[in-house]
């Protein structure tokens, strides 16, 4: 198979490009080259999607398949799809779980409601905004509508959720493995009935391959079985191996010590405010029965880890507390 990725420099597109890679396929990696390299194996062909004539250099190219991970650009997907959708029998596109109408309601499937499309470009400033998130998944909506539209049967398009393991920078689900790694006393929220659910990039990249091996056509969620986040941290803790006493603290008690929820500086990842319940806990029985692997915890854990160590225990996260930050806490309880 020759394989074209829009991307395949940066996490999951890079995932994606090593696994078709080590199956033995082509794989041409379109990118501007300056996020990082592609996997050995790969060919980089430098290109631009801000520029109307971005995609010449893959001009008179022939692809069995075509993976595109284009995060906010509509534009980005319009272009690609003029160029290249004749010249490929297979489309992948990877979209998210925030094109969702209702984020609160449990075990929503694919055809649930979504939010409305927006054939737009969005900056990092505007995703800064408080509107950010909506505007993400109303990009994801439109450009999942146009590839669908460009390649019928031949379009998967996948809406992954929290992604774990090798080359995250988010340091969402990283930081429990690290943080648990580190021992000792460790905040974790009081919330037994919340429920938390991931994918590992391993697993998404592997399922995208398939579906471009086998023409895999659809619209699915990319993510794992929904867990009681208690049981998901206890196993996480588990896998680590390292002694760690938990020490709960109510949403109550985290909001009076200014802990911001799910990412950002001084968060605590995985804890939710109320309001988006469903956004962790979507059915995914459809994505199983459709060939989605689910590698086991201590596995995904384990990536983590290793992709955490690499990163540099001690580095300023992207999201968590610091362990002067956790020990504020901590005395306040």
């Amino acid at each position: 198979m020759r394989l074209l990725v829009l991307g395949g420099t940066v996490f999951v597109s890079y995932t994606v490009a090593a696994e078709a890679v080590r199956r033995g396929h082509e794989v041409v990696c379109a990118a501007r080259g300056t996020s990082g390299s592609v996997p050995d194996g790969a060919r980089l062909v430098e290109v631009d999607r801000d520029r109307p004539d971005g995609l010449d250099p893959l001009a008179g190219e022939q692809f069995d398949a075509v993976v595109d991970v284009a995060t906010v650009s509509y534009p980005w997907v319009d272009q690609a799809l003029k160029a290249l959708a004749e010249r490929a029998r297979h489309w992948t596109f990877v979209s998210t779980i925030n094109v969702y109408a209702d984020e609160d309601t449990p075990g929503q499937r694919p055809d649930a409601p979504l939010v409305e499309p927006l054939t737009r470009h969005a900056t990092r400033d505007d995703m800064r905004t408080e509107d950010g998130v909506r505007l993400y998944g109303g990009i994801k909506v439109a450009s999942e509508n146009a590839v669908r539209e460009a390649m019928g049967e031949h379009a998967f398009v996948v809406r992954p959720g929290l992604i774990s393991g090798p080359g995250d920078v988010l340091d969402r689900f990283g930081y429990w493995p690290a943080r648990f790694f580190r021992g000792g006393r460790a905040l974790v929220p009081d919330a037994p009935d919340q429920p938390m659910q991931y994918i590992d990039v391993r697993d998404l990249a592997g399922w995208i391959v398939d579906a471009a091996e086998q023409d895999r056509s659809g619209t699915y969620d990319g993510i794992g079985p929904s867990r009681p986040l208690p049981d998901l941290l206890r196993d996480i803790a588990e896998a680590v191996g390292v002694p760690v006493e938990f020490v709960p603290a109510t949403s109550e008690q985290l909001v009076a010590a200014k802990v911001n929820g799910w990412a950002g500086p001084r968060s605590l990842p995985f804890w939710m405010p109320s309001g988006y319940r469903g956004m962790r806990a979507r059915d995914a029985q459809l994505s199983i029965d459709a060939g989605m692997p689910v590698r086991p915890l201590a596995d995904a854990v384990a990536g983590a880890l290793e992709n955490e160590h690499a990163l540099g225990l001690d580095r300023e996260r992207k999201a968590g507390l610091t362990p002067d930050e956790e020990a504020e806490v901590l005395s306040g309880l």
